[in-house]
């Protein structure tokens, strides 16, 4: 006879491993290559391409349900991210890197997504109603804290690596072999401690034909949803500012004063923006939450939009003044990253919103690639505007793209009582 877990024994854990390999592949990635000397065109290409399996992840979801128990999923994943991080790890120091690293971070995205399928599936199955409800808050805090790991702490550590070594290429090695020990330890964790849920087993009555056939339907009948369009121009242009400015905050960051850039240390960066602009990132997610549980989302929904664009002003103020002051640097990061985190809580609870009703889990799915899509777009080509332009006017150019956003907002129709407190 099983023990029964206290859910607090892994979930935790296994939202921070979730968190994890998707930092290390949209975020760190960015300033690992800024770092070993590639171009500002070159990373936000490349990198924005890694979007693509969080993107397309609705197209296999059915099969995680199909083939074995999503805790067979979790943890063959899990080793695979682990080795995968390892991998990065050993080709970074070859000649190769560039294309050996990328291909790499591939897997880690492709399994890393599968793992967010399981993930989430087996949560569902390994809690009840209340415990779910109760629960929700635990896991979306130590995503944050993943991010906050891998944004800062590993980071600096690399910064300091890089100091003490005088070798950047063995630094960053040395960091993504660290990071892969931690997710081994996270394998060999939830081998032993996940539960082993009664429903959680693979199908015995659904083939790959009916799983077809429900698939079809399931995703026909979102696009037929009202507002269809206006949802999926929204899911896709909401955040049209912010997918091009993500990809060169970082190198913005690198970058020495003579070419436009503010030429902090790697640990300075990990401090920033991982650590500083994470504690923002999550206090505007959390204050989001609530504002929006006491006033529903259709009141809060102009406020949000605002506190998404407006802050994007820093980085002009930041590229044109050039400040020495961290004081000051952390100032602006801070306020950029609270007002996307208050202004993103109205995109991710508008996703709910139409999500909602018959197959809400598998329409999400669909918002999430959405989602994905309209980040790796944009992204792609703001390496050669930025070098075209150069940092202080690319940062004029995505304050102007911030009427985009506001022109989607604007066709949105949402029940004024949806996300109140009842």
């Amino acid at each position: 006879m099983r023990r029964k877990l206290t859910p607090w024994s892994w979930i935790p854990t296994l939202y921070f491993a979730e968190g994890i390999p998707y930092v290390a592949v949209m975020t760190v990635s960015v300033l690992m290559y800024k770092r070993l000397g590639l171009s500002n065109t070159d990373i936000a290409l490349y990198t924005s391409w890694l979007n693509v399996p969080w993107i397309i992840k609705p197209f296999w979801s059915p099969f995680v349900d199909l083939l074995k128990t999503k805790r067979w999923w979790i943890v063959v994943m899990q080793l695979l991210i682990g080795a995968g991080l390892a991998g990065v790890a050993l080709t970074i120091p070859t000649p190769f890197f560039f294309q050996a690293t990328l291909a790499v971070f591939w897997l880690i995205a492709f399994s890393s997504a599968t793992h967010d399928i399981a993930a989430d599936g087996f949560y569902m199955l390994g809690l009840n109603p209340h415990e779910q409800a109760f629960f929700v808050g635990i896991r979306s805090t130590f995503y944050r804290i993943a991010m906050i790991s891998g944004q800062g702490l590993l980071v600096m550590l690399a910064g300091f690596l890089e100091i003490h070594t005088g070798n950047i290429p063995l630094a960053w090695s040395i960091s993504f072999f660290v990071l892969s020990g931690l997710f081994i330890a996270l394998f060999l964790y939830h081998k032993y401690i996940l539960p082993h849920p009664v429903d959680d087993k693979p199908s015995v009555t659904v083939t790959p034909a009916t799983i077809l056939k429900e698939f079809l339907s399931t995703f026909i009948s979102f696009f037929k949803k009202k507002q269809a369009l206006v949802a999926i121009l929204f899911m896709l242009l909401f955040r049209f500012p912010e997918a091009q400015l993500v990809k060169l905050i970082t190198p913005f960051f690198v970058d020495p004063k003579s070419v436009g850039g503010l030429g902090l240390t790697t640990a300075e960066i990990g401090f920033v923006y991982g650590t500083i602009g994470t504690i923002g990132l999550v206090i505007g997610g959390i204050l989001g939450g609530i504002a929006v549980s006491r006033g529903g989302l259709k009141k809060w929904l102009w406020p949000m939009t605002l506190a998404i664009t407006l802050p994007d002003a820093v980085y002009i103020y930041l590229s044109s003044a050039l400040p020495s002051s961290m004081l000051v640097v952390n100032i602006c990061v801070f306020i950029e990253q609270f007002g996307y985190g208050f202004g993103f809580s109205a995109y991710m609870l508008y996703m709910m919103y139409y999500s909602a009703g018959e197959h809400k889990t598998s329409h999400y799915a669909i918002c999430t690639a959405f989602m994905a899509l309209g980040m790796m777009l944009p992204g792609m080509a703001a390496g050669w505007l930025e070098e075209q332009m150069g940092y202080a006017n690319f940062f004029w150019w995505v304050m102007g793209c911030c009427i985009i956003t506001l022109i989607v907002t604007a066709f949105l129709k949402i029940d004024s009582e949806y996300g109140k407190k009842k």
